[in-house]
């Protein structure tokens, strides 16, 4: 995007549905949820839009606080704007706020911290059509005092690259977490929330599928840490299911 002597720019949070999407990036052939906003932002602009959002978000996974920008016409407040979208974007994508941001605003880069949340069932009524469609339904019983010792093992300065489905070399595997803890979902089951200045890709959902196998007795607390510590031959349980994550915030500078 190019800020232009005509244009300003706004940036909004964005809430969707991931079930309802092929993910968040653009693609050719696919529903996607920056596609949608786009299609919609280039009608209510008569002229192509772009929109760059902090981050991709996979097939499925949720967010209730994903934040993006976009260039507009200077005759789009954002008031205006967020209203007009709304009533164009489809079921499933809703812009909960839009705000004037600074000319060279970019969500990505910009960002210090990102937060998640992962929600798991453990009562039958996370099969519920309201609960299940936002839930891993697991509804087994786990043992939270191993899962939380595994989970404080978290918080800090590591190497995640055992918890990556794919390295992204050009920015290294270490990531910062500064929260990681488990919380209770009432009265459905229980929450992952963790924050960080980066995630990897599917890092949250592959931390989710070990803790709960740990929390299950399927594996020692310790593998925790000898994941973090690279150790040989250890591989992480498989990851959690998209439907129970949320991006749920994002951070920059000064707030």
């Amino acid at each position: 995007m190019n800020t232009t002597a005509e244009t300003h720019r706004i940036r909004f949070t964005v809430q969707y549905d991931g079930r309802a999407f092929f993910g968040w990036q653009v693609q050719a052939t696919e529903r996607t949820v920056q596609g949608e906003l786009e299609r919609v932002l280039s009608r209510l602009f008569d002229r192509p839009a772009q929109v760059i959002g902090s981050g991709r978000t996979d097939r499925g996974v949720h967010a209730t606080g994903q934040v993006a920008a976009t260039d507009a016409p200077l005759k789009w407040t954002p008031h205006a704007l967020r209203r007009a979208m709304n009533a164009l974007l489809p079921e499933g994508i809703w812009i909960a706020d839009a705000a004037e941001a600074a000319p060279r605003f970019h969500p990505r880069y910009d960002a210090v911290a990102r937060s998640y949340v992962y929600r798991v069932g453990l009562v039958e009524e996370a099969n519920s059509p309201f609960q299940v469609r936002w839930c891993w339904p697991l509804v087994r019983p786990l043992d939270r005092a191993a899962m939380d010792r595994a989970t404080a093992c978290i918080i800090g300065d590591h190497s995640f690259k055992a918890f990556a489905k794919a390295g992204q070399e050009e920015r290294g595997d270490r990531c910062i977490v500064t929260e990681a803890r488990w919380a209770e979902w009432h009265p459905t089951g229980i929450e992952f929330h963790v924050t960080a200045n980066r995630f990897l890709h599917h890092m949250v959902r592959y931390l989710v599928g070990t803790l709960v196998e740990i929390g299950l007795g399927a594996r020692p607390e310790g593998d925790m840490q000898a994941l973090l510590a690279g150790a040989e031959g250890m591989g992480t349980s498989p990851p959690a299911p998209p439907e129970g994550l949320f991006l749920r915030a994002v951070k920059y500078p000064g707030e």
